[in-house]
């Protein structure tokens, strides 16, 4: 056969605008991840470069059981709503589809329209890994890949042991830790911070430091306690890679990174996770549990599986991927109650007729039993401030299985 007649054979070019044949997930994938027990399930959801037999373009995937229709808006299409939808992964509550020519640097959202009501938004990616500088709210394609330098470090950490020698913890907030006021006073990026922070540290005899929430959140006088992007260190002061740098050098410094973690709230912004596909899917459904009355944030539903993957799968992501050393569970008492920050006839007592939130104490166990798989020397630090039992005892032994409980008091004294 002559080149021409294999040429004039050949299938014609795909001008579909979204695969929907292309995907990443497997029956096994959509089993674990409604079954609550999928250990990667960043790998699967949200936007993933791709080549499909040779044609380069971003895999997008998202969660939305109650939606009628689901699409891609973004720059590569006018931000049109009806160019390009995704297709339903049978019942799993799966959206997915490929879109050749999507690369990194594109921005996106999801717009959703529910089956209930007239309800439709445009959501920011819920395992996005780089979100717009607030106040915009888009997301961005990008990629995780850093050559990373602390080898040594990492070698190490699963031979250390927490309580052989003592830790001293230097808490920062990235944002006001230091200025450049020869530059109009603006906050130091990631890789600014970098060689200052490690210096600093090391100098002054830490052993670690703590970083208040880096994930994205819309408004920074909140300090980055009401997180909208679990997965995407806040692009105020730089790049998914630019922050991996900042956490490499620490370590080849010989300083472990901690992060402040945010698992029990999370803010109403409508672009966010609340009310994402027109039903209460990531807070609790309960109107008596639902809102913290404190914070006025919602609750998640530590009852549901795929809500207990997102977050056991965030808390592995920040600890795999950025080579994080342990986690700082920000507001743990306000989980473990019922009637935290409520009068009496604005909670219900549990099934055993108490004021615990036991699928919350479940969660915990389950958070901590989870992140320590495959990852030996990295630590959970529970910031409860109430006098609940057992927090730093294993949950073989009865306890929630925190490494340590946060001194809020010495803290606050110093």
């Amino acid at each position: 056969m002559s080149p021409a007649s294999r040429r004039t054979n050949a299938p014609p070019p795909r001008t579909d605008p979204v695969w929907h044949d292309v995907t990443l997930l497997n029956a096994d994938d959509l089993y674990l991840f409604n079954e609550g027990s999928h250990a990667t399930l960043q790998e699967k959801l949200g936007a993933h470069l791709f080549d499909s037999g040779g044609v380069g373009g971003t895999l997008f995937a998202v969660w939305a059981p109650n939606a009628e229709r689901v699409s891609v808006k973004g720059d590569f299409n006018g931000w049109n709503v009806d160019s390009h939808h995704l297709a339903a992964r049978g019942a799993s509550g799966i959206w997915e589809g490929f879109i050749p020519g999507v690369g990194k640097g594109s921005l996106y959202k999801f717009h959703i329209v529910s089956r209930y009501g007239a309800y439709r938004v445009d959501k920011a990616d819920p395992f996005g890994i780089l979100q717009e500088t607030p106040p915009q709210t888009g997301s961005v394609v990008w990629d995780r890949d850093y050559p990373w330098g602390d080898g040594e470090w990492m070698a190490e950490r699963g031979s250390r042991n927490a309580f052989d020698a003592p830790m001293s913890t230097y808490e920062v907030h990235l944002g006001s830790w230091m200025r450049a006021p020869e530059e109009g006073n603006h906050s130091l990026g990631y890789r600014e911070l970098a060689p200052r922070l490690a210096d600093y540290c090391r100098r002054l005899g830490f052993t670690h430091i703590e970083f208040l929430p880096v994930m994205e959140h819309p408004f920074y006088g909140s300090w980055g306690y009401q997180t909208t992007g679990y997965f995407a260190p806040t692009s105020r002061y730089g790049t998914p890679q630019d922050f991996m740098y900042l956490i490499d050098i620490l370590h080849q410094a010989g300083i472990g990174v901690i992060l402040d973690w945010v698992p029990s709230h999370f803010p109403t912004d409508d672009y966010g996770l609340a009310r994402f596909d027109g039903t209460h899917l990531y807070e609790d459904p309960d109107p008596q549990r639902r809102e913290h009355p404190e914070w006025g944030t919602l609750v998640f539903n530590f009852g549901r599986p795929e809500v207990r993957d997102f977050l056991i799968g965030n808390a592995r992501y920040w600890l795999e991927e950025f080579h994080v050393d342990g986690l700082r569970v920000d507001a743990v008492a306000s989980m473990l109650y019922l009637d935290y920050g409520r009068k009496r006839g604005q909670w219900t007592p549990n099934a055993l007729g108490g004021n615990h939130n036991l699928e919350a104490i479940d969660f915990l166990h389950d958070l901590n039993t989870r992140v320590r798989l495959g990852l030996p020397g990295v630590i959970t630090i529970a910031e409860e401030s109430t006098d609940f039992e057992n927090v730093s005892r294993p949950v073989a032994e009865g306890g929630l299985g925190f490494d340590f409980k946060w001194d809020l008091g010495w803290m606050h004294d110093t």
